[in-house]
């Protein structure tokens, strides 16, 4: 039996289950978080790895501050996602922070043969979650989206 909208009842019952926009938001959260704790936990290791991708030009004392930064904005970025108040601020902070983290290191562009293909799905795959982040933003805020 379907409603007024076209959703079936028991779908619609679904989407009215407490707490799912809460579940829905921690999953999309949850790989800056997870990646936010592992990078803080291992700051030596969230340190080479920026200078990685940065370039040779970052210095040893500007590695370590790009890494504090991305640790901010991973961890920072998702608890306010959780939040009601700042879920739109918190979407804002992840989906830059992803779309600069996409550009340096999945520049698929850059690539050659079957390697390009993968870096182009994983560029694409992080595209998703930017668009993730404003639909959740966007109902969480009471907007419909269309």
């Amino acid at each position: 039996m379907k409603s007024d909208s076209g959703v079936p009842r028991p779908i619609r019952g679904l989407l009215a289950l407490p707490g799912l926009g809460m579940l829905a938001r921690l999953a999309l959260a949850s790989p800056f978080l997870i990646s936010g704790i592992v990078k803080l936990t291992d700051f030596a290791g969230a340190t080479a790895e920026v200078a990685g991708l940065v370039g040779r030009g970052l210095g040893p004392g500007q590695a370590g501050l790009v890494a504090a930064a991305v640790i901010l904005a991973q961890l920072g970025g998702a608890l306010l996602f959780l939040t009601q108040r700042y879920c739109w601020l918190g979407a804002g902070i992840l989906a830059g922070f992803t779309v600069a983290a996409t550009l340096l290191a999945h520049a698929f562009w850059t690539f050659d043969g079957a390697e390009r293909g993968h870096q182009a799905a994983t560029f694409f795959e992080h595209l998703a979650i930017v668009g993730g982040f404003a639909v959740a933003a966007l109902f969480v805020n009471g907007r419909r989206v269309a």
